[in-house]
């Protein structure tokens, strides 16, 4: 590392966090953010703002953004389109059909030219979204969701090409791994070992200010355990339910119905079968006290996943008689990822059976993994994509819902894919990258803009990390796009340092209005 960067690392703010968090080890971490747990519930009362809901859409694989944000031609000396062809090769997508000659992209038209002042001279460079992304580029025009330009993994800002390929500057561990980039993504720290995930830290800080009446936990996953809602040693714990519901005991039936008499009404008792009887043994056996500890404690959490079942059960009743006909505004996206936002649309008007007033969703789209027959797959993946999203849209804007404005979704993905293509036919696909390209979407974004910074896409120059592949180094941190997002849902600044010890490392996206990152 060069000196000027060591004598930067000695600056008040590294100290600070250095001497509360920088190790990351679990106990340090454990220990800071607990404490704060204690002052947070201790100034809990009154606490409240309204329902805000932040859903993570996780595009596991390492979506192609490349071909998600198009550049539609060259401005001036400027040749992005023409350096776009020249690298993608076989993955280009051509701006006008050949033979109608209609449009193929969506073309959008960015409502400021800030995400051009780095690279560009504030040229406003013509961009379109992917052909099977009307749904996101209509919401884009009607300022419901904006796009934030290069973003990734950091450990440390690294300016240029040199620096990484001298290795002046820390680089995130494992850079292009899949499973190290997703935990990375998920926890927002690259240059320590996984140990809690973002999303957990932050429901481990705001739980006691927002969740007084609790019924379910504040994570909530619609694809598994995930990174991302890991919270600490005493934490929130993330709950995971299938896109029928909650995922109940197997071997009782569907919701029981095979082992109670009315699986809605659980006072009328079980049904006087050999799986009323047994589920009813079980029941008994769960509500005893154990002299041993361990399994005092499996009573304990099974009593409270299936008292869990119940309060999950409660809220898509509560949003069977809302009004709302999810069915009608999901009935062009019945993909796996339309149903997790199906589910997600269905939990938030059922939210007052839920009891918190702060809820933060995961949910999954898989299949981003393009080295060959890249083309097909990746439109398959935006279209469903963009199905999905607009449903999603359009149920939290119903009438007998309206709760636009109170939710924010945005996607997260292990990494870009290289701009160049790893073959010359229709069958290429492309390899690992680095920085790319994502949404936010919701009544709360500052919609209808680029924020961050547009890439020149010169492979082998500029921001290509070490090779002419087109591996662009990021120039917005997760750290900085993660902070954004939990300052909505209403953490304050000593939460945020909490949960974000290396974000003092890069420009404040608060108040650094060069870091262009105003889009909440």
């Amino acid at each position: 590392m060069k000196n000027h960067q060591k004598e930067e690392l000695r600056s008040r703010r590294d100290f600070l966090r250095q001497s509360a968090c920088a190790s990351l080890g679990v106990t340090g971490l454990v220990n800071v953010l607990a404490n704060l747990r204690l002052i947070t519930a201790a100034s809990a009362q009154g606490a409240g703002g309204g329902y805000k809901a932040l859903i993570c859409l996780f595009q596991s694989g390492g979506n192609d953004s490349n071909n998600f944000l198009v550049p539609l031609g060259d401005v001036g000396d400027f040749t992005l389109r023409s350096d776009y062809e020249a690298a993608r090769g076989a993955l280009a997508l051509p701006v006008t059909d050949p033979v109608t000659g209609d449009p193929v992209l969506n073309p959008i038209t960015p409502a400021s030219t800030t995400a051009f002042a780095r690279h560009f001279e504030g040229e406003a460079m013509p961009l379109g979204l992917h052909p099977s992304c009307g749904g996101i580029a209509e919401m884009f025009g009607s300022g419901e969701l904006a796009l934030l330009a290069n973003v990734g993994t950091l450990s440390y800002p690294v300016p240029t090409r040199e620096d990484y390929i001298n290795k002046t500057v820390p680089v995130p561990l494992q850079l292009f791994s899949h499973s190290d980039q997703q935990r990375q993504w998920q926890s927002s720290v690259s240059d320590k070992p996984f140990t809690t995930g973002w999303g957990g830290r932050a429901a481990d800080l705001l739980n006691a200010s927002y969740t007084a009446g609790s019924k379910v936990s504040m994570s909530i996953s619609l694809a598994g355990v995930n990174s991302f809602q890991v919270g600490t040693a005493g934490g929130v714990a993330q709950y995971a339910v299938g896109t029928n519901g909650a995922i109940t005991l197997a071997g009782y039936g569907t919701n029981y119905d095979s082992a109670y008499n009315d699986p809605e009404d659980t006072s009328l008792g079980y049904k006087n079968s050999d799986t009323g009887r047994r589920l009813e043994a079980f029941e008994k056996i769960m509500n005893l006290t154990h002299e041993n500890l361990l399994e005092d404690q499996y009573n304990r959490i099974i009593r409270g996943a299936r008292a869990t079942e119940g309060g999950i059960g409660a809220a898509l009743t509560a949003a069977a008689v809302g009004g709302v006909d999810f069915d009608t505004h999901f009935s062009n996206a019945q993909t796996k990822l339309g149903d997790q936002l199906k589910m997600i649309a269905k939990l938030i008007a059922g939210r007052n059976a839920l009891g918190n007033s702060r809820q933060i969703f995961f949910c999954q789209i898989g299949g981003h993994d393009t080295h060959a027959s890249m083309l097909p797959a990746h439109s398959n993946l935006m279209a469903e994509l963009s199905g999905a999203l607009l449903a999603f849209r359009n149920a939290m804007k119903d009438p007998g819902l309206d709760v636009f404005d109170d939710v924010t979704t945005f996607t997260m993905s292990d990494f870009n894919r290289t701009l160049q293509a790893n073959g010359a036919d229709a069958g290429a696909g492309s390899d690992h990258g680095w920085g790319g390209h994502h949404l936010i979407m919701g009544g709360s974004v500052n919609g209808g803009d680029i924020y961050g910074h547009f890439p020149p896409l010169k492979t082998g120059a500029g921001l290509d990390s070490n090779n002419t592949r087109g591996q662009f180094i990021p120039e917005t941190s997760v750290d900085q796009y993660a902070a954004v997002l939990t300052k909505w849902m209403g953490a304050g600044s000593s939460e945020i340092e909490a949960i974000f010890p290396n974000l003092p490392r890069f420009d404040d996206p608060f108040s650094v209005a060069s870091a262009n990152l105003g889009f909440l």
